[in-house]
């Protein structure tokens, strides 16, 4: 047996136990009168637009069931990494997660990758109408088959991009070793690039930009910040080239066995938390963005419009070649709504 497969083991039996004493516990609670348990996990620091709109979840879960649901939320991987987490929650070991939209690729909802396509989001106004439309709820019905449901869109921002030399022109990236998630559209897209992808937990970032086990990544200031990123990257390219954003989602089995009460006021407390999440994502970027650069310990690019143009060709054809994956249905659907219902 390989250290993978033992590992996913060892999280497997881990996630049953654990699910399986929250099953018992939230039966006893109903029957008691004891609160009903949500662990909220997720990878990324409190003090993140994700982190933030977590503990604004909890706050008003609790205050609007009058305590019949008790909230405890794990930020930074303190119960499951990257790789672990949706196994985790379809287990019943945690109740709700808010992964990254490049994680339902590998769980089989490849449509969700179309988020992670470069260039395909001119801004947050277009994004908006893609999560409040048609498809933003026709991708969270794909997730029913896997024991998922989905409850909100999370914003967190635009990508930049980060690496120990100046990132101007697409052959700039030949040969680097950049951080991805486990996606195919963002292993196509530094491909594309004439990088090397690797796909690492986001809590061994720091240390493998260190340590040189890769050389760079692409992530939102927020995140790049609260994990300390610009200690260890020496040049930060203002690209904005792709996005970052979260579903927030919930064990389906846990959740359709609410009391329906319960259900409708957590219903609220996300619906407001969301709206909380998305305004404080733009400043929480802004900001991060404004100490990096305080920091001096990382210069900061910024791409003329030549360059961007060179970007934007260079990245072009990833969409193309992903269209039989993600789907061309999707795609053209995606870009319809960003643009406010007309081709």
């Amino acid at each position: 047996m390989t250290k993978s497969s033992r590992a996913a083991r060892a999280l497997t039996r881990r996630a049953l136990s654990a699910g399986a004493a929250l099953l018992l516990l939230s039966g006893a609670a109903l029957a008691q009168g004891a609160p009903i348990l949500i662990k909220f996990s997720h990878v990324v620091a409190p003090d993140t637009p994700k982190g933030r709109g977590a503990d604004k979840f909890k706050e008003l879960a609790e205050k609007y069931t009058n305590g019949r649901v008790k909230v405890e939320v794990y930020p930074n991987s303190q119960l499951f990494k990257d790789k672990e987490e949706v196994e985790a929650l379809q287990l019943g070991a945690v109740q709700m997660l808010a992964p990254s939209l490049a994680k339902f690729g590998p769980l089989g909802a490849k449509e969700f990758e179309v988020f992670d396509l470069p260039y395909i989001l001119p801004d947050k106004a277009a994004l908006r109408r893609v999560t409040d439309g048609a498809l933003g709820k026709r991708l969270f019905d794909k997730l029913q088959s896997k024991g998922i449901t989905g409850l909100a869109y999370w914003d967190n921002g635009f990508k930049v991009m980060s690496a120990n030399k100046p990132l101007r022109m697409p052959a700039d990236f030949r040969g680097l070793k950049m951080r991805i998630q486990s996606s195919k559209v963002l292993e196509a897209q530094f491909r594309a690039l004439g990088a090397i992808p690797q796909v690492m937990a986001f809590s061994e970032v720091y240390q493998g930009m260190q340590t040189g086990v890769v050389d760079g990544s692409e992530n939102t200031p927020s995140n790049m910040f609260t994990q300390k990123h610009h200690e260890v990257q020496k040049y930060v390219t203002l690209s904005d080239h792709g996005y970052i954003g979260y579903a927030v989602i919930t064990n389906k089995k846990f959740w359709d066995g609410l009391p329906a009460d319960v259900r409708t006021e957590l219903d609220k407390a996300m619906k407001e938390a969301t709206t909380y999440a998305n305004e404080v994502a733009g400043k929480d970027n802004a900001d991060a963005l404004d100490e990096m650069k305080k920091s001096g310990k990382t210069t900061f690019i910024e791409l003329t419009a030549d360059e961007k143009a060179a970007w934007k060709a260079a990245l072009e054809p990833v969409t193309a070649d992903m269209a039989k994956r993600v789907g061309k249905d999707v795609i053209e659907e995606f870009q319809k709504e960003a643009k406010g219902g007309t081709q």
